[in-house]
């Protein structure tokens, strides 16, 4: 994808100022103010404001909020995947389309509830029915045919604030059938991590994240897109108490770091694709994703492809890929996706910007050695669909240079003049020592707990620590790609790893963490 911005005619109009920021005497304000009726939100408010500020009862909805299906899968074998995989990737277009008609009748609905039922959730059921029959067929093929799926065809509409609180509802639907995901390698996530990442929404930003959340907002919406973000998704760095807390390194933990440097994508490498969730599935993200290290990553790639793709890096050696979604400013700036697929298509607008620095560090574990991971290994951190799932997976840290001993699950930060925007993943540090991947892309591998302890026979391996910083102009509205229905929601950040070292290279980076050496 190119980098032909222009400002798009809807901006010229309307935008009055892009973003002002003082923060001074203890205050915090911020602006964002769009001319146009209803287009636009501004927010402010006082860095003392430390009761969370909620709308009365009455308040519209906002989202739609589907159980996730792949969480409620059992066992898919197989010969069965690849169609499965399809099938799920056809359910994400389904609710993005349904997504779309709520937004386009927004007001209609909220005059007449009615509406939504009839308009839109009863079609998406019958869709999401039909899809689920074809999964079930497709596993009852190759395999034990799974009872129960159906239950998870019933989406709702669901209110920002009941979605935040209470994690969707579809979530509790889901419970009885795909619960044990989030708790079989996702429990140890945020103890195992060391960063403080279970304390990023609740200790200490209470003093800042619900600065104006409730000022111009209408109906929750706001962003350039009008599906986020909104003010009560940042807070002022300064405002969160340190949280971090690292393991203690044990005799016999391996101590050193191998570090890969493959550059910022400056040559600006996009794709709306995730060929680990939904191979052959173009547009499967819905969301624009950045890619440094292999260049040959797309829908369709292969291992081969992999294998055989040209690289970023500086090491030859490392054909990995790293990718994430990419960081938009909300400054009525338009990419050339702007009637694209993955961007204005499904509502992510804005001008992508290139991380000033991206750091990829393989670290060791606090307890034991490491080995060697699989060629061709594929992990997902985080959860794409977070506000709507809930946080079982949640594991994106938002923080600011100067302040990194302060992380935020799920909230944006708001950094003060001199400093920037840090997002950072931990990824999982466990492997399963038999699958490269599983059906539902989580379970071959897992977090270690506190103390460094792979459970259920897994073996620790080098732990992928990925850290990007972004130079993002003072005052401004930024946000994550995501999915439409997922408001742009800071939680939903993830990241997306497919492990193409050769065998000398990986050989050479798990000599150097098990020896304590810092090498590249």
């Amino acid at each position: 994808m190119g980098r032909n911005r222009k400002r798009s005619t809807l901006a010229n109009r309307a935008i009055v100022a892009s973003a002002a920021l003082i923060l001074g005497g203890g205050g915090l304000v911020a602006v964002n103010t769009y001319a146009s009726a209803g287009e636009g939100w501004s927010w402010s408010g006082q860095r003392e404001q430390t009761q969370s500020q909620t709308k009365a009862g009455g308040q519209s909805v906002s989202t739609i909020d589907c159980p996730e299906v792949a969480n409620g899968l059992p066992n898919v074998p197989q010969q069965a995947r690849q169609e499965v995989g399809r099938e799920l990737a056809t359910m994400d277009s389904q609710i993005t389309e349904a997504y779309q008609r709520f937004a386009d009748q927004k007001q209609q609905i909220q005059q007449d509830p009615g509406l939504a039922q009839n308009a839109i959730l009863n079609p998406l059921k019958s869709k999401r029915t039909a899809s689920l029959e074809r999964i079930s067929n497709a596993i009852g093929r190759a395999g034990q045919q799974p009872q129960g799926l159906q239950s998870m065809a019933q989406c709702a509409l669901v209110a920002d604030d009941s979605a935040n609180a209470g994690n969707g509802q579809a979530q509790g639907q889901q419970n009885g059938q795909g619960g044990e995901q989030g708790n079989g390698q996702g429990d140890g996530q945020d103890n195992g991590q060391g960063d403080g990442q279970d304390n990023g929404q609740n200790a200490g930003q209470d003093g800042g994240q619900d600065n104006g959340q409730d000022n111009g907002q209408g109906d929750g919406n706001g962003g350039q897109a009008g599906n986020g973000p909104v003010a009560a998704d940042f807070v002022d760095i300064q405002s969160v108490q340190p949280n971090v807390q690292k393991p203690q390194q044990r005799r016999g933990g391996s101590k050193g770091t191998f570090s890969t440097q493959c550059g910022t994508n400056q040559n600006g490498k996009f794709n709306p694709d995730n060929v680990i969730v939904a191979p052959g599935v173009s547009n499967g993200a819905h969301h624009m994703h950045d890619y440094v290290g292999n260049q040959a990553n797309d829908a369709f790639a292969s291992d081969d492809d992999l294998a055989n793709g040209q690289t970023t890096c500086r090491n030859q050696g490392d054909k990995s890929t790293y990718y994430w979604p990419v960081l938009r400013l909300q400054n009525g700036q338009q990419e050339n996706d702007a009637n694209a697929d993955g961007g204005g298509n499904d509502k992510n607008v804005g001008e992508i910007l290139t991380p000033t620095q991206v750091t990829l560090n393989f670290v060791g574990n606090p307890k034991s050695k490491v080995v060697a991971m699989p060629r061709f290994l594929r992990i997902i951190t985080g959860d794409a669909k977070a506000f709507t799932n809930g946080n079982a997976n949640a594991n994106a840290s938002w923080s600011c240079t100067g302040f990194e001993n302060r992380q935020l699950k799920d909230k944006y930060p708001i950094c003060p003049q001199g400093s920037q925007v840090v997002r950072s993943f931990k990824f999982q540090s466990c492997w399963d020592g038999q699958n490269i991947d599983s059906a539902n892309h989580r379970t071959h591998v897992a977090f270690a707990d506190a103390n460094g302890n792979c459970g259920n026979g897994f073996k620790a391996i080098p732990q992928l620590v990925q850290r990007i910083v972004y130079n993002v102009p003072q005052g401004s509205v930024f946000a994550v790609d995501s999915f439409p229905e997922q408001l742009h929601k800071p939680g939903t950040d993830h990241g997306d790893f497919i492990n193409v070292f050769n065998d000398n290279l990986m050989r050479k980076a798990v000599g150097c963490i098990n020896g304590g050496r810092k090498c590249t």
